[in-house]
């Protein structure tokens, strides 16, 4: 006849940190995945100077944004903002109207967009119109400008690295407990 093993404190506690490790390791690989969209490039370049207000402005990133609540200021040297009409968002590029009276001088974007995993990222870059000598800016800048992007991402590389310290931890401390359990009582002669 077989007696029910009645399972101790250990037993419970193995079972909970298997549980835990289990948990921890199925986060590590969805927190890497979810890093931030990046800009990749602006339109007018980033610091570049362009010969008139140009009619709109352009942020390329390497993944779609969500479509929700962007804003795209662009603001001259008053601070007044420039931009005309809502953002839109084609594909992964987000263009801005400018207003067609916008005055030349020094320009301030200020922008905003959901990233694809969900979070909402943001930057600013700055280009000059009318100048008399201007650089290539017709090009997009392909610098991420000041986008604050890279904060979040190491954060979320911090992230994995500690869930991957707690699920070693939590594997030898359950693979201690479970050697412990099969290996039974120890019988003292």
């Amino acid at each position: 006849m077989k007696t029910a093993r009645r399972h101790g404190p250990g037993g419970r506690l193995a079972r909970c940190l298997l549980t835990l490790a289990t948990a921890a390791f199925l986060m590590v690989p969805a927190t890497a995945a979810q890093a931030h969209d990046v800009l990749e490039a602006t339109y007018p370049a980033n610091g570049s100077s362009v010969r008139t207000v140009p009619a709109h402005i352009g942020l390329t990133f390497n993944h779609t944004p969500i479509a929700i609540g962007p804003v795209v200021r662009v603001e001259d040297s008053t601070g007044t903002d420039q931009a005309d009409g809502p953002v839109v968002i084609v594909d992964n590029h987000v263009t801005q109207a400018v207003k067609t009276d916008a005055p030349n001088g020094k320009y301030t974007v200020i922008w905003r967009v959901v990233s694809s995993d969900g979070h909402p990222i943001e930057g600013t870059f700055t280009f000059t119109a009318g100048a008399a000598n201007p650089t290539a800016a017709a090009a997009p800048s392909t610098s991420p400008a000041t986008a604050g992007t890279g904060a979040g991402l190491q954060a979320e590389l911090i992230t994995a690295g500690a869930a991957a310290v707690v699920l070693v931890i939590a594997f030898v401390v359950a693979g201690i407990f479970i050697k412990r359990r099969l290996s039974g009582p120890k019988s003292s002669r």
